[in-house]
This record gives C-alpha cells, structure tokens and sequence, in this order.
C-alpha cells in the first residue's frame, strides 16, 4: 500500500439529495478511508444543512452556503468562492482534489483553484451529453476549460470516455474507466416472497424526466396491460412527468394494475423493487445505469434502452436490450414477461454474479491507483505552459479563459499575503483504522 494521501471530493451532488452521483461520491469515500486514506466533502447547503457535518467513518462534509441555479447546480461564483475552498484546502491538508459531475460548478471551480494552488486534480464523469444543442455546445465548451489543466480523467464507462473525451478534447490515454458499484448486501432478493408466474409486477425506479424515458414508460405501460392481464406496474419516482403517468392511468382506467408511489428514499429502493420480477429502464440517455445493477441484484431480471454505456452494465442473460422506440419496448417486455413467467430464467441465481462483478472495494482500489499514479508527476509546471493550455481553447474563450486564470493566480497571491496559511489551523484527523474484509455497514442517506 502506498502513503496516505488527503482527498477533496468536491460536487455540487451530494445527500441530502439522492441521486448516482451522490452515492458515488459517498461509497467511493467511505472505501478510500477503509484504505487508509482521509476524505473529505466539498458541497453547497441543502436547506438548513449548512457547514461541517460527520458521517460514518469519520468523513467529513463541508456544506458550503451558495445559491442553486438548476437542478443543485450552483450559481458559477467564478473567483469569488477561491478563499472559502482554498481554506478548505489548506485545513485539510489536501493533496488531491477529484471534481465530479461535468455540470458541477462547484466541482469545476474546486479543479480550478486546486490547480492554481499546485494541487494534483482528478475529475470524474457521470453522464453523456450531446453536441449539436445549444445548452451542450455551452456545456462542453466549460468542459474544455474545466479539464485542460486536470491531472486524470475517470468514466464510468467506455461509452462515457468515448463522450468525454471528444467533448473535451482529452488525450485519451489520461483518461481511466471505472465503473459504479453497489453495496450487494443491501440489494439482497427476498427469499421469502412467493413468486406466482399467473400475475407478475414490472418495477419502475427513476426520475420523471425526458431524457429517463419518462414519455416512453407513458406510451408503454397501456399496450403491456392490454396485452397481458397478469401483469402489474409499479412505479416509484418523481418529476415533471409525473402527471402524465397520471393522466394515462385515468384515461386507461388502470388504477388497480399501474401504482404510483412517487419518490423514494434511497434505502427504501430494495423495498420497492423486491415486489417485483421484471425491472425496466426506458432511460433515453445513461453514462452507466447503476440502477440496473441493484435491480440485477435483487433479482429481477432487466429490460432497458440499448442506449450510452447501458450495454456494458450486465450480461446478456440478465438483460433485454430494445431500441429507445415504442414498439421494440413493448415487443422485449413481452418476451420477457414471457420467459421470466414461464420460469425459465431463475433470477435469484443474479445476486450473487452481480456481488462478484461489482464491489466497491474494487472501485476504491483502482482510483486509489488513479491517485498514485499522479505521485511521480511534476506537481509545479511553468505558468507559461499552464496558460497556454487554456489559451488554446478557442479563439475567443481562449482568451477569456487565459484572463480566468491569471486573476486565479492573482487572487492566490492576495489570499497567501493577508491570509498565510500558517495562520488556518489544521483540522484534525480522524483516527483510521487498517482495512478489513467488511463491507461498509452504515449510510447516512436515512
């Protein structure tokens, strides 16, 4: 094992809020701890959750209060959040700052300043993004200039780096793919639920939004009750799209077959989906779909969109993969209603294979080496060449980009003088205890 490093992992996504980024973020830092190393959180307030909160295992969270602009990302501070992160980072003793999520503000601004301070940067990517759209060509544009100066890129799946690494315009040999995990033991079938193959439940488990399939699962869910009188949905979530579920469970009279039970809580999914026996996933646009392995492994077999990096997700024998049209949807989830109402497949065997292809302690472990591996590089490289990664983003942004920075290094050069960093007292660490072969036994998203 190599020397302890300290890590800031610093999102805009984070709990209280539920999401794959945030249990990303957390399971990954609760892992790197068991290793030895000490992690901290960087995000902003979620209502009156505001400054230093501990959670399990001793990882600190610093609920930073700034102003949220759409969907928990935050207003762009540009420079005027610097001396709060840059205290962060000094109280902590920081080495390595991992930003997550390409549409977090804050996790571009901590890869910023981080770089500025001579900090070695690792960025994450969550999700796929477009290129033609006016909100993608901005978005990527950012992008560009959030990885131009980073260390290493991590994706979640080859699909995913593909994306990345042409929106920004990254050599791909820095760039790692590492999957999402879940923890197995809380994604556990029910055994004692008696599977009946005469009525069979199809589980749905996400956001109402478009780009989750929302206006498919709307198409879908009347053709599969007409088609089969044994089956039943089950949908919990919650968005935009809500109401329309509701509208077409009103106009198709399927109150008795289709529930609706709106959000739910992260420790309540294995609750819902267990009830099930068939999972679909009509998701439009998917980096990874970490849900479909907790589905897998609690033992219903999968039908979803062959879209993004979904196909990587699981083998074939527990998945069905259908165009993102109406009919091939339908056409798969017939045959899958079929086969898994036959009894031909025996999904509790799933569990277990999910458990041995993904563990977080495996995740850990390989970003662990994402981290050392930046150890041998040079940490201070000359301004010039630092500046001229930035000016070679555009003949525009460039420029604009270049004039970012030089006011980064300007306002480092104010903070060290009225503020040294001898005068920030260091945080204490907590004590840590050597790696065991226990998985993680406690979350705080309760």
């Amino acid at each position: 094992m190599g020397r302890s490093l300290n890590i800031a992992m610093v999102t805009d996504f984070f709990y209280p809020q539920p999401g794959g980024v945030e249990f990303h973020v957390y399971h990954l830092s609760q892992k790197l701890i068991d290793l030895g190393h000490s992690v901290i959180i960087v995000t902003h307030n979620y209502g009156n959750r505001n400054g230093i909160r501990m959670l399990t295992n001793g990882l600190r969270v610093y609920y930073v209060p700034l102003a949220q602009l759409y969907r928990s990302s935050t207003f762009p501070t540009l420079l005027v959040g610097f001396p709060t992160l840059r205290t962060i980072f000094i109280r902590e003793q920081i080495d390595i700052v991992h930003g997550h999520g390409s549409y977090s503000v804050m996790g571009a601004e901590g890869l910023l300043h981080g770089r500025t301070m001579g900090l070695k940067t690792v960025f994450t990517d969550h999700s796929l993004f477009g290129f033609a759209d006016a909100q993608s060509i901005v978005g990527n544009k950012i992008l560009k200039f959030t990885l131009s100066d980073i260390g290493h890129a991590i994706c979640v799946s080859h699909t995913c780096k593909e994306n990345t690494v042409l929106r920004g315009s990254l050599d791909p040999l820095k760039v790692s793919v590492i999957p999402n995990a879940v923890v197995s033991e809380d994604f556990a079938p029910d055994l004692n639920r008696k599977r009946h193959a005469s009525r069979l439940t199809i589980v749905v488990i996400s956001r109402l939004f478009p780009n989750k399939g929302a206006d498919l699962l709307t198409a879908v869910v009347p053709h599969i009750c007409h088609a089969r009188d044994n089956v039943d949905f089950l949908i919990a979530g919650d968005g935009p799209k809500f109401l329309d579920l509701e509208q077409m469970r009103e106009k198709h009279s399927l109150q008795n077959r289709v529930t609706l039970i709106g959000a739910v809580k992260h420790e309540e999914v294995r609750d819902v989906m267990v009830q099930g026996d068939i999972y679909l996933h009509p998701s439009l646009t998917e980096a990874f779909g970490t849900v479909l392995v907790e589905a897998a492994s609690c033992g219903l077999y999968v039908v979803t969109t062959k879209v993004g990096g979904i196909p990587e997700v699981l083998p074939l024998h527990m998945t069905s993969f259908a165009e993102p049209e109406e009919d091939s949807l339908v056409e798969n989830l017939l045959e899958a209603i079929d086969h898994v109402g036959s009894g031909e497949i025996d999904t509790l065997l799933f569990h277990s294979e999910v458990a041995a292809m993904y563990s977080w302690r495996d995740i850990a472990r390989r970003t662990e080496n994402v981290y050392f591996s930046l150890a041998d590089t040079k940490l201070h490289q000359p301004l010039l060449t630092r500046l001229l990664k930035f000016y070679y983003c555009g003949a525009v942004a460039g420029k604009l980009y270049t004039l970012i920075v030089v006011v980064d290094i300007f306002i480092l050069m104010i903070l060290d003088w009225f503020f040294p960093a001898e005068h920030i007292d260091l945080a204490t660490k907590w004590p840590r205890k050597l790696e065991t072969s226990k998985e993680l036994v406690e979350e705080p998203f309760s």
